[in-house]
């Protein structure tokens, strides 16, 4: 690296340094329409898929591997600005407890259900989810991360309590906010969409009529996910076509709302591979 040529930022007092601090607000990324990827991995996935990075703020003394220079010199090559900052000017930015010396700024994602069409036009049985009103980032980045794993087509984040530039989001998903199409919409516009497309909507309850392992889960779906503490509002539930149940065994009457996630996720992809293997 060049540091020569590379802005220097010491002090954490810098003005620089407190702007990037307000981005841990959703108001502030809001307002300026940019939010925080910080992390090797995070950061490698955000290039890897060709998501702009308008500045990267490095730290050396914080870096944890030999990886970090030649992500810089990829994202360097992009025409983005390097900016070397000292220790506590970093720590200062950070919202880790370790940091590892890499934080970029970017432009949010601005999806929209109308981006969706050429999945529609190009997939006869896309599997999308729908998570709705989640509130704990992590929550919400553990469902990207799963949904990553099996291939989802979608993830429709609907009246949001956590938006998906969080901080925490993006470090929970371990930058799969970058690999899987992610947006935000409103429930009813979500519902009236999904409705258009012929998609059927599952929702997981207690009270579910079959198990989840028993439903046909290979067709057009969009598996619908709940609050923590109340599960899905009565308008998705009255929705549903399909209400399934996981079966719990022990004390506890349901799983964590990412958890379920993962597990219906990947029942309905295993479902999708035996029916391909049939075809």
């Amino acid at each position: 690296m060049d540091n020569e040529t590379m802005k220097q930022i010491e002090s954490a007092q810098n003005p620089e340094v407190k702007a990037l601090v307000k981005l841990r607000k959703r108001r502030d990324r809001d307002q300026s329409g940019l939010f925080l990827i910080e992390g090797y991995r995070e950061l490698l996935r955000a290039v890897e898929n060709d998501f702009p990075i308008q500045k990267l703020y490095i730290c050396p003394e914080l870096f944890l591997g030999s990886n970090e220079g030649e992500l810089i010199r990829n994202i360097r090559s992009k025409g983005t600005e390097i900016i070397q900052c000292s220790p506590k000017a970093f720590e200062k930015v950070s919202y880790r407890d370790r940091p590892d010396g890499l934080i970029g700024i970017a432009p949010q994602i601005e999806r929209k259900l109308t981006d969706l069409e050429a999945l529609f036009k190009e997939k006869d049985s896309p599997l999308l989810v729908v998570a709705e009103a989640i509130e704990k980032p992590g929550n919400l980045g553990t469902i990207l991360r799963s949904s990553d794993a099996v291939g989802v087509d979608g993830v429709l984040v609907c009246d949001r309590c956590t938006d998906i530039h969080n901080p925490n989001v993006v470090r929970a998903s371990v930058g799969t906010l970058f690999t899987v199409p992610v947006l935000e919409s409103d429930g009813d516009e979500t519902l009236a969409y999904l409705r258009e497309n012929g998609v059927k909507i599952l929702a997981a309850t207690p009270d579910g009529d079959t198990l989840y392992t028993e439903t046909d889960l290979t067709g057009p779906l969009a598996i619908a996910l709940g609050t923590e503490q109340l599960g899905l509002s009565d308008k998705w539930m009255e929705q549903a076509d399909l209400r399934v149940r996981i079966p719990m065994q022990g004390c506890a009457d349901s799983l964590n709302v990412a958890m379920a996630s993962t597990a219906l996720l990947f029942e309905a992809a295993r479902q999708r591979r035996e029916k391909a293997k049939e075809a």
